[in-house]
């Protein structure tokens, strides 16, 4: 039976949205790193008998990489996957703990073995290859905090007024995941979480790149040198001359043509059920967009590999 669930997973890219060659090279990144983790974990504690004594695990690694994509792809409930795979809810849920936050750390792949996990090195890549980058701010909605909670305000959007967190996504040109960062409560700006994950200090001490921002990133523009560009702003309130209506419109669609692209990135994002509103902890949201961001910009690599191009 479990047999036949990994193999109808694996072959068909709706269920995860990844390729049998993408996953194929998920277990053979993450299945080392996950039994270092397991062993680990097995030997620092104390023991009254040895390692390796005892049940033997019933969920072998790729069936736990397979049921933590189909729960971010499609937000399965662990009590489904269980049945899948023939195990307790319980065994479900100790292996999406486990392996979401490797898929986390992996950061997003732009070559084979090549992959960005943090700001300044997405800049430096940026600035090596001459791309121009994209910013923006993408909400996920999440569940509200507890009633006496100090921090409950904290989650509620001011954008939309529902509880939400905010994580920044940072794309090319053509749309490709580059970084995403960790989310944030959801009543924080825009410009503020750029401020917070030291967009403006890495644009200073890197090199000289363009990124593109739309109007909730507007002062980072002057902070930056003029790196980062932002819709133009219009300076007359009242009694607007036609000419300069013609000339503003023009230049706000221009740069809104060029911005499009992050749009296009978060909506892919969206399309895994996990983000387009998490109903699990508050304190995963995190590790569950950075995952499928990697996730994404690896199978957006490997679409774009020579190999099936040709």
């Amino acid at each position: 039976m479990v047999t036949v669930t990994r193999a109808a997973i694996v072959s068909s890219r709706r269920i995860t949205g990844l390729s049998a060659d993408v996953i194929a090279e998920l277990v053979a990144d993450l299945g080392p790193l996950w039994h270092e983790c397991h062993q680990a974990n097995l030997v620092s504690r104390p023991r009254q008998r040895a390692v390796g004594a005892g049940a033997k695990h019933r969920l072998v690694f790729i069936d736990r990489l397979l049921a933590t994509l189909v729960h971010l792809r499609h937000g399965v409930t662990h009590d489904v996957l269980a049945c899948w795979f023939g195990v307790d809810r319980s065994t479900i849920t100790r292996a999406i703990g486990e392996v979401r936050p490797l898929l986390a750390e992996r950061g997003c792949t732009i070559g084979p073995g090549v992959r960005l996990r943090t700001l300044a090195e997405v800049i430096d890549h940026l600035g090596a290859s001459g791309q121009t980058g994209i910013i923006d701010g993408t909400e996920i909605r999440v569940r509200r905090p507890a009633a006496g909670r100090k921090d409950r305000d904290t989650f509620i959007s001011g954008k939309n007024k529902q509880n939400a967190m905010k994580s920044m996504i940072f794309t090319d040109g053509d749309g490709r995941l580059l970084f995403c960062s960790p989310a944030t409560p959801g009543s924080c700006a825009d410009i503020t979480h750029a401020r917070e994950l030291g967009l403006v200090r890495i644009l200073a001490d890197g090199p000289a790149v363009e990124i593109l921002a739309d109007a909730g990133y507007q002062g980072l523009g002057a902070q930056t040198g003029g790196r980062v560009v932002t819709p133009p702003h219009r300076k007359f309130k009242k009694n607007t001359p036609d000419w300069y209506e013609e000339m503003h419109e023009r230049q706000r669609k221009a740069h809104s043509s060029r911005r499009i692209r992050v749009e296009h990135g978060i909506a892919h994002l969206k399309n895994w059920r996990a983000l387009a509103r998490h109903l699990g902890r508050r304190e995963h949201m995190s590790d569950t967009v950075q995952a499928v961001a990697g996730l994404l910009s690896h199978q957006q690599t490997a679409d774009l590999s020579p190999r099936r191009q040709r």
